[in-house]
């Protein structure tokens, strides 16, 4: 019988990337910086797909598969494990959720896992939660907690706490100059650090879900909206739309950018006539 990468890998061609424009939000902290627990919060809230690097490779592992004892032998020494393995293991994850808006949780570790995943998926995070907590709280969570980890002790730890400093700070370096990372101050209570959290995710998709509903009923009666807005062109050359002036608003146009939804929805509209919309 295969590996999991070997199954995963006969699907590569046919993967996620079949999915138009899938939302990627990678999740980064430290160990015992609470990321799976938020990860849990905003499932529950936004509708996203959780998917914990490392709750796959364990999952892997537990499988009793040559793929699982070669992982296992790694984390129990500290190290990371190779970019491929957590790649096809993410894959095959997201080709079997169904879903488009995925939250990775604690990959990529490395500068090397980051440049092979948007090599080989071919997508780039919208954005990077960065959950910064100080080691001495974190050690403290991991020590307290009582989940039957085995690599749950102070040695292990540790390195944990090592490799995390070396190699995943970086990928977040690169990130943040980029201007996609969100650092949140993890050593809070978990209620107060949703709060930040919730500021990140809420607020932007309440707006895009009451603007994309306006747009596509503009679309689907086919209102002119040409005749009722006044958009200089400047506007379609800044952010690329593949369109001219406005004819008719078509949601593939404006794809979830918030700042072009926006845009649109800021433009002449009567107030009357977007409520009307709304209650279509």
């Amino acid at each position: 019988m295969g590996t999991v990468v070997e199954a995963a890998s006969k699907n590569a061609n046919g993967s996620i990337l079949e999915k138009k424009n899938p939302t990627v939000v990678f999740v980064l902290g430290g160990p015992g910086s609470g990321k799976g627990t938020q990860c849990a919060n905003i499932v529950k809230h936004f509708g996203y797909t959780h998917l914990s690097a490392g709750d796959l490779l364990r999952a892997e592992i537990k499988s009793g598969s040559e793929n699982g004892t070669m992982i296992q032998n790694m984390i129990k020494e500290g190290k990371i494990v190779p970019s491929e393995v957590t790649i096809k293991l993410l894959q095959r994850a997201m080709q079997e959720s169904g879903n488009d808006k995925f939250l990775i949780d604690g990959f990529p570790r490395n500068e090397e896992n980051r440049a092979a995943f948007e090599k080989v998926t071919g997508i780039e995070p919208a954005y990077v939660l960065y959950f910064d907590c100080p080691e001495e709280e974190m050690e403290r969570r991991l020590l307290s907690r009582n989940q039957g980890r085995e690599d749950d002790n102070i040695e292990t730890i540790r390195k944990r706490f090592k490799v995390f400093l070396e190699s995943s700070l970086p990928v977040i370096n690169y990130y943040d100059a980029k201007g996609k990372v969100r650092k949140i101050d993890a050593a809070r209570p978990i209620e107060e650090v949703f709060e930040s959290v919730k500021a990140i995710f809420g607020p932007k998709n309440e707006k895009v879900n009451q603007y994309v509903r306006i747009m596509s009923k503009l679309y689907m009666y086919k209102f002119h909206f040409a005749s009722k807005t006044k958009i200089g062109n400047h506007y379609f050359s800044r952010f690329a739309l593949p369109f001219g002036p406005i004819d008719y608003v078509h949601p593939r146009f404006y794809g979830g950018n918030l700042e072009v939804i926006l845009l649109l929805a800021a433009c002449s509209v009567p107030a009357h006539f977007v409520t009307k919309l709304e209650n279509l």
